[in-house]
């Protein structure tokens, strides 16, 4: 199997071909939510080696993470500012910020949920990058296949993690029912039609 494969495995849907044709219609907010969300992957990555100190496995995997999201962030604005797309301030989905509503509140299953959460981020944007990458102007086009062995990797680390976190602690934690749980709120995000078009948005208002 292949990890295009395991990431369309991991995920509860595909995404819906009335969000492909939305992506092609507004390249320009495309590349300026893609650069947003490689930030904001970055900070998630940062923001769990500050917290988690302890854990040097997920410091290792979210330092070289945090990095190369980075380099896709800068690799994204070099394609915006080639393309002449003027960096304007972009409301964020609500997608990510839905999927954190369901994190728990007490540790380990806290820093479990985040890593489900993350790995569903890393899957969806690996297999958006997947299904846009065919119908994109070449440069564009290669530029988003090769995004796709660092973010299905970045999708079993997170995963790896969170089955990793729950093997050490002293009570069992079931992460399959936390994957579970996250992925249907998952698929629903994505399959709810959304006013506005975003790189994890679900397809536009008929």
């Amino acid at each position: 199997m292949s990890d295009l494969d395991d990431v369309v495995a991991f995920l509860p849907c595909v995404t819906p071909d009335a969000w492909v044709e939305a992506a092609l219609q507004h390249q320009d907010i495309l590349l300026i939510d893609h650069a947003n969300c490689e930030k904001k992957a970055a900070s998630t990555a940062l923001n769990l080696m500050f917290r988690y100190i302890e854990q040097y496995q997920l410091l290792h995997k979210m330092s070289r993470l945090a990095r190369e999201e980075l380099r896709h962030f800068e690799q994204v604005i070099a394609l915006m500012e080639k393309r002449d797309i003027v960096y304007a301030s972009l409301p964020a989905a609500h997608y990510a910020g839905e999927l954190r509503k369901l994190v728990s509140t007490w540790e380990p299953m806290r820093l479990i949920d985040i890593l489900v959460a993350g790995a569903l981020i890393e899957a969806r944007s690996c297999e958006r990058f997947a299904k846009l990458a065919p119908h994109l102007d070449e440069e564009l086009s290669a530029f988003y296949f090769s995004l796709l062995k660092s973010e299905s990797r970045h999708f079993k680390d997170y995963l790896t993690l969170a089955r990793q976190v729950a093997t050490c602690h002293s009570e069992p934690i079931d992460v399959d029912q936390r994957i579970a749980v996250f992925a249907e709120k998952e698929r629903q995000l994505i399959e709810a039609p959304c006013e506005e078009f975003r790189f994890h948005s679900g397809p536009p208002l008929a």
